[in-house]
């Protein structure tokens, strides 16, 4: 039996995140999302809508 090794790079090449606003209804609402990506694959991403105050959230 031959143990797993995982496929990871030793030290990974550093995520990258960007912010966006995005308007919808014709501009009558919007929202923020964020974005954390791997650079080096385009299948590893991950997309979040996200709240400006807690108040926001009910």
């Amino acid at each position: 039996m031959v143990s797993a090794e995982p496929n990871t790079p030793a030290q990974p090449d550093p995520l990258e995140s960007h912010s966006y606003r995005i308007t919808v209804d014709d501009g009558r609402e919007s929202f923020y999302a964020l974005s954390i990506e791997d650079a080096s694959s385009e299948e590893a991403w991950l997309m979040s809508d996200t709240v400006v105050a807690l108040d926001n959230m009910r």
